[in-house]
């Protein structure tokens, strides 16, 4: 489960402007979460007026195209309506327009210039350097049954022999092989100190993502969950690899993913689950909307609000019905829902049209309707190998006393006979050392990765490798 991030849909982008020329490269940067990320529109003429791309380097994005824009009076204003984002400005005699950015009823400040902008690196001590103390080589491998070809990086100890290899299985969301967000690249810690500590790691991009091929946008956890066991057939073929010592851990969606994988293949020996999820997935959503909405200064007012809202929501969504039905319901209760909301507090000044159909199209995704419905106790009671499920104290996102209570219940029923789960004081989420543990903090705390965390799940590992 992730923070907000910027979502970069494929729209059409057109421009239609007056006498002030605007055609060329613009910069910005949004400020958001205590990251840096910067847009960059590029903007050039046709016969008929304007056309446009937009770029997310920092996210690895180029050439996205965006739906609407305007450009009169010296104000701009760009619309892309899949991503529900807007943004507005005015272009003054400095050649810099000063604007704000607005997506999911969520504004930014950015002002955009024809200066191209520096990245400005995140002090993040522990991501290692090259040269590493070990082998990391970029690979490739096949996911037969989607027709697709995934990338990442193998990372083997420096030394002879077969060693115990691990597949990491990144959380909810478009990410890289690291799991990189909000400045941080925990998979590229965690791979970094398991390598150095004799174990052999695989991480890959997501479906869709950077290197990897696929499609993300329709693809669900049951599909990811396809491409992890590619991955492990891949290791499989790997002679440095022990295939004996097969092991996933995944994070998050990922902890979720990982006793599905073992579930399908003989050749998973052992499970990490990094805040993994133990509870129906509309419940799961329920839990962290109040406890972020909390640490956010919510009112007891707003979080019963914003609960009773969603509740319906969800009890529509885990229906049997047709699709057709089910976007027919959701569009008559969000229409409900809009017309209760206090001019005031329309997000962003969306129109009724625009905010049902940015709720519907996020309710009826197929990641997140698969999501909501999705129980992962009855996989987990079919998992026999051994376990180890860890979640932070702070986790707002996975409260930690209900899904590892769910998960140990679930594996007990099962019948496995080695289950540990640990909950680790003052971590959050990403298993940072944090005060609060909302979302908010994770791009301003240096640490990536807790070295307390990583030494559970290493020693953990050791007892049942030897």
């Amino acid at each position: 489960m992730k923070a907000f991030f910027l979502v970069l849909l494929s729209v059409v982008f057109s421009f239609s402007s007056f006498a002030q020329e605007i055609t060329g490269q613009w910069n910005g940067v949004l400020k958001v979460q205590g990251v840096q990320l910067r847009l960059v529109f590029n903007i050039s003429k046709t016969a008929s007026g304007f056309s446009s791309t937009m770029d997310s380097p920092d996210q690895g994005a180029f050439g996205i195209p965006v739906s609407s824009t305007s450009f009169e009076n010296g104000t701009l204003k760009i619309a892309i309506s899949n991503a529900n984002i807007k943004y507005e400005g005015s272009l003054g005699d400095d050649q810099v327009i000063i604007g704000v950015f607005t997506q999911a009823g969520q504004s930014f400040p950015m002002n955009l210039s024809r200066e191209e902008i520096k990245k400005q690196e995140s002090k993040r001590p522990q991501e290692p350097v090259k040269p590493y103390p070990y082998e990391a080589e970029n690979v490739t491998f096949d996911n037969e049954q989607a027709g697709i070809t995934l990338a990442g990086t193998l990372t083997l100890p420096q030394t002879s022999g077969n060693f115990p290899a691990v597949v990491l299985i990144s959380g909810s969301g478009p990410q890289n092989r690291d799991e990189e967000l909000m400045g941080h690249k925990p998979f590229l810690v965690l791979s970094d100190y398991l390598t150095k500590n004799g174990i052999a790691v695989l991480r890959f991009d997501d479906r869709g993502t950077a290197a990897s091929q696929g499609d993300f946008s329709t693809a669900t956890s049951a599909d990811f969950a396809t491409d992890v066991a590619a991955a492990v057939k891949y290791l499989k073929t790997r002679t440095e690899i022990d295939h004996s010592h097969i092991g996933l851990i995944g994070h998050s969606e990922g902890g979720l993913i990982a006793p599905m994988v073992a579930n399908q293949s003989e050749d998973v020996d052992f499970l990490v689950l990094l805040a993994g999820t133990g509870i129906r997935g509309d419940q799961l959503l329920l839990a962290q909307q109040a406890l972020i909405g909390k640490a956010s200064g919510m009112s007891p007012n707003q979080l019963a609000e914003n609960d009773m809202i969603s509740r319906k929501a969800f009890e529509i969504m885990v229906k049997d019905q047709s699709s057709e039905d089910l976007k027919t319901e959701m569009s008559a209760y969000m229409t409900q829902v809009f017309r209760q909301i206090p001019a005031e507090n329309i997000p962003g000044g969306m129109s009724e049209e625009e905010f049902v159909k940015a709720q519907i199209d996020q309710l009826t995704s197929p990641w997140m309707e698969y999501f909501i419905k999705y129980d992962p106790v009855p996989a987990l009671e079919k998992v026999t190998s051994p376990v180890l499920a860890i979640n932070g104290e702070k986790d707002l996102q996975v409260p930690p006393k209900e899904n590892l209570g769910a998960i140990k219940a679930a594996l007990e029923k099962g019948g496995n006979k080695d289950i540990t789960t640990v909950e680790l004081q003052g971590l959050n989420h990403l298993f940072q050392e944090a005060q609060t543990g909302a979302p908010s903090e994770y791009g301003t705390i240096e640490q990536t990765f807790s070295p307390v965390a990583m030494e559970v799940v290493l020693n953990w590992i050791k007892e049942r490798v030897k």
